[in-house]
Formats: C-alpha cells, structure tokens, sequence
C-alpha cells in the first residue's frame, strides 16, 4: 500500500499541472469573448491581461483550499487508500474530458465536471450513502437558475441599454447623453461583484461589508454607488468630450473582463489544485491519523503554489483549442449573418421551431462591420460591457447567497441573451448560431453524465487493479486524448477551413452560400 499511496502521489501531482491548464484552455472563452468579439483588442492582448489578472486572482486566492468541493461527500469516512483513488479517478477523467470539449470549441463548466466526477467516483466505491444528494441537487438546481436568470437580465438590460444607445455607441452627443447612466450602472455592478466575489475573503472587505451592506442594506448602497460612479462619468466625459467618449464603453468592457478573470483566478483554482494537493496530503499524514482527520476535506496552500497554478491555468489561455473555444462562443453571437459553427441537425430543428414563434422584426444591433485590418466586429462595445457588467452581477447575486454557479453558464447566457435581444437571430444562418447554443446547453447537462460514469468506472479500476489499474487508466487517458485530438482537428477542418487572414480569426464576411452554409465543408470564416 506504501507504494500505491506514493506513486498515486506523484501521478496526482503531475496531473495537478496538466489539469491546472485544461482549466485555464477551456474558460479562456468566458473572460475576452466580449474583449475581442467588439474588436476593443487582439485577442493575444485580450488574453495576456486576462491571464495577468488569472494569476494575480489565484495568488491572492484563500490559503485554505476545499478539497470535497461544495460537501459532495464526506472523504473522512473513506480509508486513505480509496480517498486516494477518488481524486486520482478525477484527474484521469477531467483532463480528458476538458480537452475535449476544448477541441470542439465547446465552453464547459469546470466546476460542474469536478463536482460530478467527485460523485461518480465515491459512489461507484463507497455507495450512494456516501453522497450528499441534497447538496448534488443544489448543483443542478443552479445550473438551470444561472442560464435562466443569466439569460433573462442580459435580454432586459440589453433592451433598454439599446433603446438609450441604439447603433450610436461611438457618436459624441449619444455617449454625453447616455454614457454616463449607463456606465455608472456597469461600473457599479463590477463593484458588487468584486466585493461580493473576487475579494469577499479579505478582512477589510469583510468590514465594510458589515458596517455599509448589511447596516444600511445593498440596494440603498447600490444606488448610492450609481449616483457615485453616473456624477464621475459624466465629469469626465465633459472635460475630455473631444476623445473620451469614443472609448469609454471599450473601457468598461475591458475592465468588466479584468474582474471576471480576477475572481476566476481566485475561485477556480480549487477545481484544477484541490484533488492533487490533496493527494498529497493523505500521503503525507498516512502516518498520523489526527492530522488526517483533520485535514481531510482543508488543507494549507503555500503562497508559492497558488502562483504556480495560476501560471498554469493562465498558459492554458495561449494554446490553440482556447482560441477554438473564444472563437466558436464569439460566432454564436455573432451580428453577422453567416458565420462558421457546428450544430447537430435536432438542434438547429429545434432552432427553427423557436425561430417560427417569433414574429418577424428588424435586427437592433449596429450594421456589420470590418475594424480597419479588415477584421470582423461581431458585436459593439455597448454588447460587449453588457456581457460582462451583467455575467458579473448575476455571479455575484448568486455567490452571496451560497448558490454554486459557473462563470461559463453565466458569461455564455450573456452572450445569448443580448443577441436575442440585439436579434441576431432574426436573418442569415440563424438556425445555426440558436442550433449551436442550443447544442452547448445540452451537453452542459451531457458532460455530467459522462464525468459520473467515466470517473465511476476509473476509480473501481484504480481500486481493484491498484497500480496496475493506475497505469491502465494513465494509458487509457493518453490513447483517449489521441483520439479526441484526431477527431477534434478533421471537425475543425470540416467546418472552419483556416485561411491566413483566419489564423488570426480574421476576415471579412464572405458571400453568401445558400447551399453550403452551416453544413458540412462550410468554410465561412468566424
């Protein structure tokens, strides 16, 4: 068994640093999809100071790491060897399983493939007894609140922003006008979020918290703080209304994106580092039982090693499936009438079922456009901040009230939501931008299914093969990701033919295809 606990040890921790970037590949889409899709900056420079942040976020992140996240079950009622086994069962399966989706350009939670690979895991071993259904409930439950309510906020809040703004985002009078309510509101949201979220265990933040929130109650502040930030935009924009006001919604969005990828940084980290750290220590307190009752579900992380995760999480933001992931979420919203996406042919039947109900109406977004290299701007700079000031308020909300949701559900409702507002939908491929996002939705509820039974099977292999099991499992992760990488390549192939203004993910719109698009070969550039 000594051997068992050390080799798993160390297949823990260097599965810690290729779980830490399959994290960071995979939510890359959630923090500068509204950066780039507005064309505010490249997508290289969107990435480094969202990866910047990442970092920053993770190294500031508690010192106190949860290890059986949201109390999905108990591992002090477990012996060490099958606790061992439950959180190497859940690198083996979550590696895979996040670069995959990566692959396809697939946005998927992490926290919700961690959570149910945890499940899998401990009940294929211990049996249901040891699951916390109530608390997997909680997790389902959420799930459906944050796209619903995500969705909902982002179509009102775009409406009413749109009817203010119109196409009009870069026109002086309309920003003096407009800009200033508005970016009040987006800044005051940020705010809350960062309060409420990104620095929520910080003494000071704490206080004031308890002395301002609760004493005088948050919609008192908040309003206050809008009146606060509306004085000060407004100030600004009329001392600097020769040049500011072309920038200031690119501000927002930008800043909106700094705070998500903040509190990604701090909040996420647990779900790439808290298996393989705490790998390492049951294999550290294998001697002394006290402290392994003690530190079974809490262990202490080194300053240091927050940093290192978080540099790996923020490398995983540079590769190739990340672009796929921002460029495939960028299209489904896309103002663009054609656009280069995959969805199964019963979601995009179902796409035009929904389509049908509606009665027919113009689009509200701004007319397309091409920024000056010839790039497509999928969305305006007031889309844009409406993404992220909304995705980080709804986050917030439900934070500060215990409920568990995802910046992925959250930040890809957004985006769907202000297109249906902005009725993106209304012409072109609009089957298959709805197909799509219908698609992605479905295997958010997909993916939890595969992490039980993966993650199951894993961890009983594991347990009765022992290492044998373990180096079956490595084996079969590794041929695994092969295959998914093959097919992953031939779909982007299919679908999305690079072309080298598209290496950049670039281009002007093309003709159209009546014939061709969205099926199988489409090559229109995103």
């Amino acid at each position: 068994m000594p051997t068992f606990l050390t080799l798993a040890m160390l297949i823990g921790l260097g599965m810690l640093i290729w779980d830490c970037i399959e994290v960071g590949r995979n939510d890359a889409a959630n923090l500068v999809n509204a950066v780039f899709g507005a064309r505010v900056l490249r997508r290289r420079v969107a990435v480094a100071i969202a990866a910047t942040a990442v970092i920053l976020g993770a190294s500031s992140s508690k010192l106190v790491m949860e290890t059986a996240r949201k109390g999905i079950f108990d591992p002090t009622v477990l012996t060490i060897q099958t606790a061992m086994v439950v959180y190497i069962s859940v690198y083996f399966v979550d590696t895979v399983l996040l670069y995959a989706f990566s692959g396809f350009g697939m946005p998927v939670s992490t926290t919700a493939c961690l959570v149910f690979e945890l499940v899998g895991a401990s009940l294929f071993l211990a049996g249901p007894q040891n699951v916390t259904w109530s608390k997997v409930g909680n997790v389902i439950e959420a799930i459906i609140v944050s796209i619903a309510i995500s969705l909902f906020a982002s179509f009102m809040v775009m409406r009413v922003f749109r009817g203010a703004i119109r196409d009009k985002a870069q026109d002086r009078d309309t920003v003096l006008l407009h800009g200033p309510w508005i970016a009040g509101a987006i800044l005051t949201w940020l705010t809350w979020f960062m309060v409420a979220k990104g620095l929520g265990h910080v003494s000071f933040v704490k206080m004031v918290k308890s002395e301002v929130l609760v004493k005088y109650g948050e919609w008192l502040v908040l309003m206050v703080m809008w009146g606060g930030f509306t004085l000060l935009v407004h100030v600004l924009l009329v001392f600097t209304h020769r040049w500011a006001y072309r920038y200031l919604f690119s501000a927002t969005a930008v800043l909106g994106m700094i705070c998500m990828a903040f509190a990604f940084g701090q909040n996420d980290l647990a779900n790439a580092a808290s298996p393989g750290l705490s790998g390492y220590t049951l294999w550290a307190t294998e001697d002394d039982p006290d402290a392994l009752a003690d530190r079974a579900t809490l262990i202490n992380i080194p300053i240091w090693a927050l940093f290192g995760c978080g540099v790996l999480m923020a490398s995983g933001m540079f590769t190739t499936y990340a672009q796929r992931v921002t460029r495939a979420e960028v299209n489904t919203g896309s103002q663009f009438d054609h656009v280069a996406l995959y969805a199964p042919n019963w979601c995009r039947a179902l796409a035009r079922a929904f389509l049908r109900l509606r009665p027919p109406a113009p689009p509200l977004a701004p007319e397309t456009a091409v920024s000056e290299t010839g790039k497509k701007i999928h969305y305006d700079t007031l889309r844009a901040s409406v993404i992220t000031g909304v995705g980080a308020s709804v986050i917030a909300f439900a934070s500060g009230r215990g409920l568990p949701v995802s910046t992925t559900y959250v930040a890809f409702a957004a985006v769907l939501g202000t297109g249906l507002s902005d009725r993106v939908f209304a012409r072109g491929d609009a089957d298959l931008k709805l197909g799509r996002a219908i698609w992605v939705i479905a295997c958010w509820f997909l993916a939890p299914a595969i992490a039980v039974v993966a993650t199951g099977c894993v961890a009983l292999m594991v347990y009765h093969l022992s290492i044998a099991g373990m180096i079956a499992c490595l084996a079969l992760n590794i041929g695994v990701r092969y295959l998914c990488r093959r097919r992953a390549d031939t779909h982007e192939r299919k679908y999305h033919t690079p072309t080298p203004a598209e290496t950049a993910m670039e281009g002007p719109e093309p003709p159209a295809n009546p014939g061709t698009r969205g099926g199988p070969g489409a090559s229109n550039p995103g």
